[in-house]
């Protein structure tokens, strides 16, 4: 049925007014107040029927008081299954819609890839409108950029075409609509190496023009938002599933003149890459939630194993950003409030010595030792331990950005350990085994322990590995900072 020209106007008015939209479907009882939640950082989230929540790669929008959270739910091959959709009034809580784009949405999705989808609202037309990244399934050669719409927001959405914009590759994608109502696209082009700002047609479905290009600066993973009048672009390097440093732009205008891109996060914007940043508007505030892949693509895992990195975005000035890592947020979507508790850093001290696990020297470099020493503040002390497929960590130095490593795969006793670029290698991959309230780090490619000799209580030892025994040398307290 065609939409009133009431209620088309009066669904721009709240877009304009409250930056959020009423519901599309026909009237629902209103769920109560979202209360404070507890989100855990670097997890991989379960829905409410207790299945793992699969929405990588994806973004959230806003419907009445319902947050619906739509991304990449993949086969055990990486190729496309579906897209996922969840909704929640409090964002820890999610609640399973519907799979609402499938393999039999349309003949080119039967073997493809569907990456990054992102749904954005057309007030004008009254429907829902899903921009993707499409390739075939077998290579990344397509790269095309690809199309949906849905009269529902959870509904299923028809599948309308894939194409080259403008006649440009099309790869890391995001949507954004201004607050003019103007709708935009953004994606990495020519081989990952330009970044395009698109403007959207009228009904948000096709391609009006191109009204900005980054030229030769190899980012990918955009996600814009808008603070102030201020338009923010955040991006990440081209390093395929490996993390790398997140830099970001501002402009007063979405043509520009763009600022110079700065740094946000650590080097690695702590084990992840950006998919999204969500305002939360609440009665107190609105803050800006950083929505993160850890993808689990990094270890040699598939890529629904993938976990969540979702930090608050602060904000020192109008045009600078800033972000870092935490344990754990509390978040109050009623006041649009987020807190968040620890560092998401650990000290690992050696039960027999009261010493800590330390990288010699501060030393950033492949190969440095790692070594006991006396427990101080020094970031080469502490450690992020980030779950992975199977029941696996990987621990990995705060200052460097390099994961414990067992030197050169070996299965052998008294093989050093090490600080290496993280990777794929079951050698940097370990069991955090209780021992009578202790902990022993066990390597995954040997089954041996992390060890120290016996008898040494002094700074600078190296650790090895060594058959697993009751010896407090092989026993850990785990300390979070």
């Amino acid at each position: 049925m065609r939409r009133s020209r009431i209620a088309t106007f009066l669904a721009a008015l709240c877009l304009a007014v409250t930056g959020t939209l009423p519901p599309a479907a026909p009237a629902q009882a209103v769920p109560a107040q979202a209360a404070p939640v507890t989100v855990p950082v670097g997890a991989q989230f379960t829905d409410t029927g207790g299945n793992p929540l699969h929405a990588h790669g994806g973004g959230v929008l806003k419907v009445g008081a319902y947050y619906y959270l739509f991304g990449e739910n993949r086969n055990a091959n990486g190729t496309f299954r579906y897209v996922s959709a969840y909704r929640s009034t409090d964002l820890r809580n999610w609640e399973f819609r519907n799979n609402v784009l499938t393999q039999s949405s349309a003949a080119e999705l039967q073997v493809a890839n569907i990456e990054r989808p992102k749904v954005i609202y057309n007030a004008s037309t009254g429907r829902f409108v899903m921009w993707m990244h499409k390739e075939n399934g077998s290579d990344y050669g397509e790269a095309r950029a690809a199309v949906a719409v849905s009269s529902t927001v959870d509904g299923n959405y028809t599948y309308l075409r894939s194409f080259r914009p403008l006649g440009h590759m099309s790869r890391d994608i995001t949507a954004f609509v201004d607050t003019d109502g103007a709708g935009y696209m953004i994606s990495a082009a020519d081989e990952n190496y330009d970044l395009h700002v698109y403007r959207l047609t009228p009904d948000y479905t096709d391609i009006a023009a191109l009204v900005r290009v980054w030229d030769g600066d190899h980012r990918e993973a955009p996600a814009m938002f808008k603070r102030n009048g201020v338009y923010f672009l955040m991006t990440s390097g081209a390093t395929g599933w490996q993390p790398n440093q997140a830099k970001y732009a501002t402009a007063t205008s979405i043509g520009g003149t763009w600022s110079a891109w700065q740094n946000v996060g650590d080097s690695l914007t702590y084990g992840s890459q950006s998919t999204f940043v969500l305002p939360i508007q609440g009665t107190q505030t609105t803050s800006y939630l950083y929505l993160g892949d850890r993808w689990a693509g990094a270890w040699g895992g598939p890529v629904n194993d993938s976990r969540y990195v979702w930090l608050p975005v602060q904000f020192s000035g109008n045009t600078t950003m800033s972000l870092s890592n935490a344990r754990q947020l509390t978040i109050d979507a009623a006041t649009g409030t987020i807190a968040a508790t620890g560092s998401g850093y650990d000290r690992l001290t050696v039960r027999h010595s009261g010493r800590c696990a330390d990288v010699r020297s501060h030393s950033t470099a492949n190969n440095a030792a790692v070594v006991q020493y006396a427990c101080g503040t020094g970031t080469n002390q502490q450690w992020r331990i980030q779950s992975i497929s199977g029941g696996y960590v990987q621990i990995v130095a705060r200052h460097s950005g390099k994961c414990l490593d067992v030197n050169g795969v070996s299965t052998a006793d008294y093989a050093t350990v090490q600080q290496y670029t993280c990777g794929n290698g079951a050698n940097q991959q370990w069991t955090l085994q209780d021992y009578g309230g202790n902990l022993r780090l066990v390597a995954r490619h040997s089954g041996k322990c992390l060890d120290l000799p016996s008898s040494s209580q002094n700074d600078n030892v190296q650790f090895q590995q060594y058959s697993c025994g009751g010896g407090a040398n092989q026993q850990f307290t785990r300390t979070p900072l």
